[in-house]
């Protein structure tokens, strides 16, 4: 029974997490998200993954554009996805405008250049209200697959 119960939900958290990356595979982090330990404190608030300029980006999940445009002189684009959560993607030129609807796997956005990495990269973020969460636990995981304990005879 305990089993089944963590299958179900297994899949139901599969099933309401996004399901797209922002960048094709193999996403190559190269900054990990640190929270800061209060609001105001130093850490990294986000993720940030290497990528060239000109770079695609893409929805990781359906939603809404909060906004699109430049915030401290960066391209900033931000999305409300499902259940409140918020993703941020910069430096970027949006593809989209303030309150379009996207779908997941949707290209919202250009990589541009920017000083945040020493070499491109898109800093990509996850809101839930004011608290900054790790953007990677949107992504989707990995089936799981069982190995045989003993290998198979030829």
């Amino acid at each position: 029974m305990t089993t089944l119960l963590l299958t179900l939900l297994l899949a139901l958290a599969q099933a309401l997490a996004p399901g797209a990356r922002p960048l094709p595979p193999p996403l190559v982090v190269t900054r990990w998200w640190d929270p800061p330990p209060t609001p105001y404190a130093a850490g990294h608030r986000g993720v940030d993954l290497a990528a060239p300029v000109g770079a695609e980006l893409r929805a990781v999940g359906p939603g809404r554009v909060h906004h699109a445009g430049p915030v401290a002189g960066r391209g900033v684009l931000s999305l409300t996805l499902p259940g409140g959560l918020r993703t941020t993607y910069e430096p970027v030129r949006p593809l989209v405008a303030e309150g379009e609807e996207v779908a997941t796997g949707q290209v919202v956005a250009v990589l541009t250049e920017g000083t945040h990495c020493s070499a491109p990269c898109l800093h990509w973020g996850l809101l839930s209200g004011t608290t900054y969460l790790n953007p990677l636990t949107l992504l989707p995981r990995p089936t799981p697959r069982l190995l045989p304990l003993t290998p198979a005879a030829d």
